[in-house]
This record gives structure tokens, sequence and C-alpha cells, in this order.
């Protein structure tokens, strides 16, 4: 792993920690965004209804500098950090882990539950596969018709991924790139500019 990728997981996996009666569902996911995390906590609220608390915690985008934890009514940092703190271990980002607690009827007292939280997450976390993805940055060309074939050919020779194509007078194409080949990229559509060929970079944030 280096500066153009990050380690995610593959799919949902699936904890479990039991203490004094007391069980803890774990789930782990890849999430893109604060939106999709907050689909999968209302999906498991919904499923798990009847459970007395639902902590989370998420971590967003390559540099993880989006994250958040939540004790959802357990004695304050018992729940939410000690997730936080198994999904940072795994050194990873783009991720999101809820855990579901069962009252077992006997108080567990903050250090069993830090306890109880971090063995939850972490059992979920053994089972994920866990995967290195390169960063993309999202890019958009702007063109006349008559450089089509120049653009296709950045296309093609820097591997973009089409996201959304409009021929029209002024052509439009959104792409994604990988960032190991941003640089290279630049300067190639630098050049086509300087040599005539009109081609307008626009990069998304």
């Amino acid at each position: 792993m280096d500066q153009f990728s990050y380690l995610t997981v593959d799919g949902i996996s699936e904890g479990l920690y039991k203490e004094k009666g007391s069980k803890f569902i774990s789930f782990v996911f890849p999430v893109e965004s604060e939106e999709e995390a907050k689909r999968h906590l209302e999906r498991i609220k919904k499923q798990f209804h009847d459970a007395r608390h639902h902590c989370f915690a998420w971590i967003i985008r390559p540099d993880k500098s989006l994250y958040r934890a939540s004790d959802d009514g357990e004695p304050n940092h018992s729940a939410g950090d000690p997730i936080l703190g198994q999904l940072r271990s795994k050194n990873l980002t783009h991720v999101m882990a809820v855990v579901v607690r069962y009252f077992g009827g006997t108080k567990l007292g903050v250090g069993g539950l830090i306890v109880a939280y971090r063995s939850a997450t972490q059992d979920a976390l053994d089972k994920a596969i866990i995967v290195e993805k390169e960063i993309e940055e999202n890019v958009t060309l702007k063109y006349d018709y008559a450089y089509t074939s120049e653009v296709m050919r950045l296309v093609k020779d820097f591997d973009l991924t089409i996201l959304f194509q409009d021929f029209q007078s002024e052509c439009k194409l959104q792409a994604s790139i990988k960032l190991k080949w941003k640089e290279r990229f630049v300067e190639k559509t630098n050049l086509l500019n300087a040599t005539g060929t009109s081609i307008n970079v626009e990069w998304s944030d």
C-alpha cells in the first residue's frame, strides 16, 4: 500500500460476542459516503428494532479524515470509540461497523463494555475480506467534437472509467482516473492544449 491506495473491506461480515447474558452482534461493511453509512444504520435499526443499543463507527475518505463514532446511550466512550479503534487498528477506511446490543440483565461496567464492543467488532473484522483499492479522482473534459479521437485516446492510454458522455457542439466527458496517473495525465493534456488541441480539464473536489 502507498499514497495511491487504501485498505477497505469487500462485502459484509458479521461477528458475535456474549458476556453475562448480553449479546453483541456486529456488522462490518464498506461505505462510500456519510449518506450510505446512515442508510446502513437505519436498516440495522429496523432489523433489530428490539435491541437496546445500536452503536457504530465509520471512517470515510482515503486520508481517513472523515469519521464518526456513537455510543447510542451507552456510557461515554464505552462503545463508539472501541469500535472506531478496531477499524483504525486494521488501517481501514471507507468502512463502517455497527454493534447491536441485547441487554442480558447484568451491567458490565464501562471496562466490560469497552471489552465487549471491541471484541464484537474484532470478530467481524477477523471474518472480513480486506482489500486494497486504488485512489481515484473524477475529471471532466470539455472539447470540440473534432477532438473526439484525441479524447478517446486519452481514455484508453490512462485507463479512464467513463461516468458520463454528452456529444453536442461542445462535447463533455466525465470520468474517473487513478491518482497514480494524474500527474502524467495533466502533462499530456497540457501538451495537447499547447499544440492546438483544445481540451478543457476540470477536477472534482
